[in-house]
């Protein structure tokens, strides 16, 4: 995929030296509609002196502007908070990190996708149902229902179950659907890319997906209970001398 040169002039912006950024949303999923925001994320490195005084720092950034008609938006942590979130059972954020369509990348960032394989475990499977459970509850607040939010459930339930049997992160709902091979996904991801963010759903289809939904579920609970994954993360200690190293700028 080729990326956008204006992509960059976005992290450009940022007052902090950034480890990676990253695109994440619909055009990461494999989804994205002709009008589809950017959704960058990404790690900065806070200087050594902004964490060792009494004032707060900037843990999390946030950067937008509008081009073309588009909304760029980049949202950054400092290394410290993304780490410890790397140490939860926190998919989104191994998402960003292992996300293949990179804007800014660093050595740091090469170091951080090793250690990274280190913190999935088997809880990552809470995760991703909890995740698809409130995906699903916003896709049944909406009248007529969209075909995006339905998109975001499947994405989530095929990205913790692939995780829970391979250990890898995929969030990508084309390359998924090449292993699960479930046709009314590529019917749904049709529909969405050739029409628009607010691309609705025939009513009549809603049961169907809600007995899919159900049964996916299902099967993440039933990979996540027989998964070779462990329980905690092993990588810790070696975060910590990577963040170290960071912030003495070695």
């Amino acid at each position: 995929m080729k990326l956008p040169a204006h992509l960059d002039a976005v992290c450009e912006r940022h007052q902090y030296s950034l480890i990676f950024a990253t695109i994440s949303g619909a055009h990461l999923y494999g989804f994205p509609s002709p009008d589809s925001d950017y959704d960058l994320r990404g790690v900065h490195a806070l200087p050594i002196d902004s964490v060792i005084g009494l004032d707060d720092s900037e843990e999390t950034i946030e950067l937008s502007r509008r081009e073309n008609g588009i909304d760029l938006d980049l949202v950054t942590h400092d290394i410290k908070k993304f780490m410890k979130l790397m140490l939860k059972p926190n998919g989104y954020v191994l998402e960003q990190l292992y996300s293949p369509l990179v804007v800014r990348t660093s050595a740091a960032h090469d170091e951080l996708k090793q250690l990274g394989s280190r913190c999935i475990t088997k809880l990552h499977s809470k995760h991703y149902l909890g995740f698809a459970l409130g995906q699903w509850k916003l896709f049944q607040k909406e009248e007529p229902p969209r075909v995006k939010p339905l998109l975001y459930v499947y994405r989530v339930l095929l990205t913790g179950i692939n995780l829970m049997r391979t250990g890898r992160i995929e969030a990508n709902l084309l390359t998924l659907n090449q292993e699960f091979n479930l046709p009314y996904i590529s019917e749904l991801i049709e529909l969405k890319v050739a029409n628009s963010e607010r691309q609705v759903l025939n009513a009549a289809d809603v049961e169907f997906h809600a007995q899919q939904v159900r049964r996916l579920e299902s099967v993440l609970q039933e990979s996540a209970d027989s998964t070779m994954l462990p329980r905690n993360p092993t990588a810790k200690a070696d975060l910590n001398d990577l963040l170290k190293r960071i912030r003495r700028g070695g």
